[in-house]
């Protein structure tokens, strides 16, 4: 796992995922591969473990386990796979980490770092066609803003899209440098790199389109579960949180719960956990991606 994250709440999310050492789990987000090696650690040789990942980087970290099936995919299409690979009745659990990884942030060349001075590309699957270049040089100022204050949260969010636009008059903006210059008037003082992790999410999130994946994932993933199947999702910021709470609440990303004609909410899953499971303090302490992790489990009804 060179150069990828310490996987956050590992013993805490592994364990409300496998409940049958015989069973099949997938892992939705391989990344450096911690959560799968744990569950591989734990299941029996009939366990099965089938993970996902769009990122090729990631490859490089399957480990030599012939109860490994990794595939490259962007998880919106689990259930999908799911169905190919033969689990028609469903599997196990599910378990998915919403943080951008650490080697993504570290390679510069990947351009999801304002650290570096880099091409903005920000592409999980570098195959794909949009850049974080393409979105600040091509969409609308109005498009700019919403993006800017919806995915991140940004307070000015208006004033940096017209920054943007009147940057981009006089030439392309191609690096994060060229980002930097262009809305460097409107970064606060003593707080510049929180602003600009808010920026750089916002566009992250626009080019990988992150929030349609995850609608999509939470609803393949629920379809691909048997009953009493765990679904176990660690996220990082309030947007993704949300999301994954209404779902486990009412079905759906809005969190309209739909009634059946005796008064039943029409959701596939149940929450186990009212609340969400925190990191310790000491996991807080030796990881910082720890700080704003929140683990949400739900069973399949």
């Amino acid at each position: 796992m060179s150069g990828y994250h310490i996987p956050v709440l590992l013993d805490e999310s592994v364990s409300a995922l496998v409940s049958s050492i015989s069973g099949t789990y997938a892992d939705a987000t391989f990344g450096g591969g911690g959560h799968t090696s744990e569950i591989l650690r734990r299941l029996s040789p009939e366990g099965r473990v089938i993970a996902f990942d769009r990122d090729l980087d990631a490859f490089a970290n399957k480990p030599d386990d012939s109860r490994l099936t990794l595939v490259r995919s962007d998880f919106r299409w689990i259930h999908n796979h799911i169905l190919h690979l033969g689990y028609k009745n469903g599997i196990d659990g599910v378990l998915a980490d919403l943080g951008v990884s650490s080697h993504q942030f570290d390679t510069a060349e990947r351009g999801f770092s304002f650290r570096y001075d880099a091409p903005l590309d920000m592409r999980m699957n570098q195959e794909a066609e949009m850049t974080a270049e393409d979105i600040v040089n091509t969409y609308s100022q109005e498009d700019l803003e919403n993006i800017l204050r919806i995915y991140g949260e940004v307070d000015n969010s208006r004033k940096l899209a017209q920054l943007i636009c009147r940057a981009r008059e006089t030439g392309q903006i191609r690096t994060t440098a060229d980002l930097g210059n262009a809305i460097g008037s409107a970064l606060p003082k003593f707080a510049e790199h929180k602003f600009l992790a808010k920026v750089y999410q916002a566009l992250r999130i626009e080019v990988n389109q992150e929030m349609k994946s995850l609608e999509k994932f939470l609803s393949g993933a629920a379809r691909s579960l048997k009953s009493g199947g765990q679904l176990v999702v660690i996220t990082y910021h309030s947007l993704e949180d949300r999301m994954v709470k209404n779902f486990i609440k009412a079905g759906n990303i809005r969190g309209e719960a739909e009634k059946d004609f005796y008064g039943n909410v029409k959701a596939p899953l149940k929450a186990v956990n009212r609340k969400p499971i925190l990191p310790q303090e000491n996991e807080i302490a030796s990881n910082t991606r720890a700080r704003s992790a929140k683990l949400r489990i739900a069973e399949k009804v």
